[in-house]
C-alpha cells in the first residue's frame, strides 16, 4: 500500500477554519426540499447558503452571513433542530430551529470542530475536534438543547507522516448500539476508537481498530443491513471492509484502492457513503478529483466499478438524492456544487458545474 506525500496540512490550507465529515449515511436526503450548503469564510464563504430547486435546477438564496464556517452538521429527526459546527480554534457548536434561528451555543471544548453526530434517541451529540484530538460529548434535554457543558474525551496517539501526525486529529464520530457505543476515527493515530458510555457519564475508551501506520483513517460509513463498514484513509487513499462485532470492535476483510489502476498523482480520500439498499459505496477523491463508485456484494465486499469526474476541483463532501437520482458535490477549491446523475444501475453520469458557491465544504437537507 502507497501512502501519498501529498502536502496536505488541511488546517494550513485555511487557517483554523477547516474540515468534514454524523456517520455518512445520514447525508442521504431523502426528500426533494430544500438544502442548506455551509462556506468558509476565509476562502470567501458568504456564510450558510440555501439552495432550492427550481425549473432550471438549483440555485442559492441569501446567505446567513451570521452562521460562518459551518463546516459539519446535523439535524434532528423527532425535533427538527440543527446542530451546525462553527469551525474556529475555540471550537462552538450552534443549535437552531428549522428555519435557522438560533437558540444555543456551546464550547465544544476543543479546536476545529469537523464532525458531528447524533445518538438515535437524539439525547447525546458527540462532536469531533480535529486540531485537539478530542471528542466533546453533550448531554441533550427533550427540546435538543444541551445540558450543561460537554463532556472532553481525548485521544492519543501519533503516525509517521509528522506534518499530519504529530499527535492526534479526530475526524468522525458515530453512535452504534443503540447509544451505548461511541466510535472516533482519528486520522493522526491511525486508528477507530471506541467510547462505551455507561451511566452516570462513565467512558471507557479503547482501540475498534488500527490502521496501517501512516495511513491516515477520515470517515466511516456503516451498511444498512450487514455488520459491515467501510473507513476510508484520507492519507493512504484506501477503503477497508470492516466486519463490526457486537462489542464495538472491528476486523479487516478486505483494503482496497480508491483511486484507478496507474494514477501517481496527488490525491488525498475524503467523504464516504452507502446507498439505502446497500448495493454501492461512493468516495470522494481530492486531487484526482473523482467520485469513485464501488459494487457492493452481498456480503458486503467491494468491487471496484467507476472513477466520475466531480464537476470541479477537490470535492470535500457530496449529498446522494437518491429519489431524484442526482448528487451534488460540494467542490471546495474550485468553488461550486456539481451535480452528477446517479443511473439506475448506481454508476454517475457526467457531471454539470452547477452553482458558483465559494469555498462550500458541506451540503445537508
Amino acid at each position: 500500500m502507497t501512502i501519498s506525500a501529498f502536502p496536505l496540512t488541511r488546517r494550513a490550507l485555511v487557517g483554523s477554519a477547516v474540515a468534514l465529515g454524523a456517520c455518512p449515511t445520514t447525508l442521504l436526503a431523502r426528500t426533494t426540499g430544500g438544502l442548506i450548503a455551509g462556506t468558509y469564510a476565509n476562502e470567501g464563504g458568504p456564510g450558510l447558503v440555501p439552495l432550492a430547486r427550481g425549473a432550471q435546477g438549483w440555485h442559492a438564496g441569501t446567505p446567513v452571513a451570521a452562521i460562518r464556517n459551518a463546516s459539519f452538521g446535523v439535524r434532528s429527526a423527532a425535533t427538527g433542530m440543527r446542530y451546525l459546527l462553527d469551525e474556529q480554534t475555540q471550537g462552538m457548536v450552534g443549535v437552531y430551529t428549522a428555519g435557522l434561528a438560533k437558540i444555543a451555543g456551546a464550547s465544544t471544548l476543543g479546536a476545529d470542530p469537523c464532525h458531528a453526530a447524533l445518538s438515535a434517541d437524539g439525547r447525546r451529540l458527540a462532536v469531533a475536534n480535529y486540531s485537539s484530538g478530542s471528542v466533546a460529548l453533550f448531554t441533550l434535554d427533550r427540546a435538543g438543547r444541551p445540558v450543561g457543558e460537554a463532556r472532553a474525551i481525548q485521544h492519543e496517539g501519533s503516525g509517521p507522516n509528522r506534518e499530519r501526525q504529530a499527535g492526534p486529529h479526530a475526524h468522525w464520530v458515530g453512535f452504534s448500539a443503540g447509544g451505548a457505543q461511541l466510535h472516533s476515527v482519528d486520522l493522526g493515530a491511525d486508528a477507530v476508537f471506541l467510547h462505551r458510555l455507561g451511566t452516570g457519564g462513565a467512558v471507557d475508551t479503547s482501540i475498534a481498530y488500527r490502521t496501517e501506520a501512516g495511513a491516515g483513517p477520515r470517515h466511516l460509513a456503516r451498511h444498512p443491513n450487514l455488520p459491515i463498514a467501510y473507513l476510508v484513509t484520507e492519507l493512504a487513499n484506501t477503503v477497508t471492509v470492516l466486519r463490526a462485532h457486537p462489542d464495538g470492535r472491528f476486523t479487516a476483510l478486505a483494503t482496497l484502492s480508491t483511486l484507478p489502476n496507474g494514477f501517481t498523482g496527488a490525491s488525498a480520500g475524503a467523504h464516504i457513503a452507502v446507498n439505502a439498499a446497500g448495493t454501492r459505496l461512493y468516495i470522494s477523491n481530492r486531487g484526482h478529483d473523482s467520485i469513485a463508485v464501488f459494487a457492493i456484494a452481498r456480503d458486503g465486499r467491494l468491487t471496484p466499478l467507476q472513477h466520475a469526474a466531480c464537476g470541479g476541483h477537490w470535492p470535500r463532501l457530496f449529498l446522494l438524492r437518491e429519489g431524484d437520482r442526482e448528487m451534488l458535490v460540494a467542490n471546495e477549491r474550485s468553488g461550486n456544487i456539481a451535480r452528477l446523475a446517479i443511473g439506475a444501475d448506481g454508476k454517475l453520469g457526467p457531471a454539470a458545474k452547477g452553482i458558483a458557491l465559494p469555498g462550500v465544504v458541506f451540503l445537508s437537507a
